[in-house]
């Protein structure tokens, strides 16, 4: 009886952690990032840090500070994208929460 109970504890463990695993966030994706970046593109240079409208974004997350002095983190930058400034609109109600992240995802490789 004893070991009928150990297989149905651990059935259900089995069956929370699939049920866990499926609910789980998705992982960003950096071509769909990327894709997010073309309406970026129009004032931000990927390829290189040389500023068109706003400053080239080559190696941001190797930098130490943002524009804005704070440092660069996944935080900071995001917070950077929903709220804009200095001629950048706020994305925060143009970009979902997924976009966001492929966006970060993709910012991260350059």
């Amino acid at each position: 009886m004893k070991s009928l109970f150990g297989f149905a504890g651990l059935a259900a463990v089995v069956v929370m952690l699939g049920v866990g695993a499926s609910t789980a966030k998705a992982a960003a994706d950096v071509d769909k990032g990327k894709e997010v970046f073309e309406q970026c593109a129009v004032c931000h240079n990927a390829d290189s840090t040389e500023k068109k409208m706003g400053p080239g974004l080559k190696g941001l997350f190797k930098k130490a500070k943002l524009t804005n002095g704070k440092p660069v983190n996944e935080a900071n930058v995001k917070a950077v994208i929903n709220a804009g400034g200095n001629g950048m609109p706020a994305y925060a109600d143009m970009l979902s929460d997924a976009e966001r992240a492929d966006l970060i995802a993709y910012l991260k490789t350059l």
